[in-house]
């Protein structure tokens, strides 16, 4: 992934998107009472926003360019069921959140992976 290319662009338009939902999210929860939904759509959207802007910022190589999409797709399908499931009381399709939670939890392995992987000479991952 070349820093300032299109995947870095990607990553840093989704991160702005993701955050913006979780500061939304998070004041819609502090309205609706008692709903976990829209309380976990915020806790996930305000933890990974900010690694997907770094990731964005900062991430060069294809190994941070993989746990970026992982994490933004991943992000993105569970956020999206557990909107629906709390707007129609259904989930986007079966096994959505899990599914999406997968993508988080690769995610985080592959950065896990890719820090393991960089040399000291910071090389591109």
């Amino acid at each position: 992934m070349k820093q300032g290319g299109v995947w870095a662009r990607l990553l840093l338009g989704c991160a702005g998107v993701v955050g913006a939902i979780g500061v939304a999210a998070a004041a819609g929860a502090s309205h609706a009472g008692e709903s976990r939904n829209i309380a976990a759509i915020s806790a996930v959207c305000l933890a990974h926003g900010p690694a997907l802007l770094a990731l964005g910022l900062a991430g060069r190589g294809r190994v941070l360019g993989v746990a970026g999409a992982l994490l933004g797709l991943g992000t993105a399908l569970f956020v999206l069921d557990l909107g629906i499931r709390e707007w129609t009381g259904q989930g986007a399709f079966p096994g959505a959140a899990p599914l999406g939670g997968m993508g988080m939890i690769g995610g985080w392995v592959v950065v896990a992976l890719a820090g393991l992987l960089l040399r000291a000479s910071q090389e591109k991952v």
